[in-house]
């Protein structure tokens, strides 16, 4: 009896020892995982506001006027997914060095347009009434068959901070033609941008 009676107290000691590092090692995990979400979530947010207003695209049209062995414009406004950067989203004042990563050409009417029928083209942001204009991509290159789809060399070496604040942004393509077109002829660019959190 008395040796079941010390089996007895071992065992539920055991088992008291047992539950208690049970329980320590569950809120260890639960504190991790609170700090985990924790950390995820604030990257989501943080992304989720970098990724609403990127890419910035708009739509340019090269008209049939346009004579080879000339340069020529072609101005619209841009636009994102979110304008979340604008004056009135606000969201600008959380992200800092913004610059130009990737910017891209494509056409869109008619789909097929060569865009070789273009010599070179450079690509300038600059406020809705065309102040403080800067240039961000360029490409002076482009082959005779080039196709339907370009990928511009980017400038990143001016930061875009204050222009994303802006309520509008105005995109200017500036290009030279190589071959004539029978018809006007809409191309896409794409401009992605990129940023840094802005100190607290």
């Amino acid at each position: 009896m008395i040796y079941h009676s010390i089996v007895s107290s071992d065992f539920l000691y055991l088992q008291y020892w047992i539950n208690r590092l049970l329980t320590d090692i569950m809120k260890r995990i639960l504190l991790a995982l609170t700090i985990l979400c924790t950390v995820v979530s604030s990257c989501n947010m943080f992304q989720s506001i970098i990724k609403s207003s990127f890419p910035y695209t708009t739509t340019l049209v090269v008209p049939a006027s346009s004579q080879a062995g000339n340069s020529y414009s072609a101005i619209s406004m841009a636009t994102s997914f979110d304008q979340n950067f604008s004056k009135s989203g606000n969201n600008g004042d959380r992200i800092t060095l913004v610059r130009i990563v990737s910017a891209k050409l494509t056409s869109t009417e008619p789909s097929d347009y060569n865009i070789g029928n273009l010599q070179s083209v450079t690509i300038y942001l600059s406020k809705e009434d065309g102040t403080d204009e800067i240039p961000v991509a360029i490409r002076n290159d482009i082959g005779a068959n080039a196709g339907n789809n370009v990928v511009l060399d980017i400038d990143n070496s001016h930061m875009l901070d204050e222009l994303v604040r802006e309520p509008g942004i105005r995109v200017r393509m500036a290009y030279k033609v190589r071959k004539g077109f029978k018809t006007d002829a809409s191309l896409h660019v794409v401009l992605g941008l990129a940023a840094y959190p802005a100190p607290k």
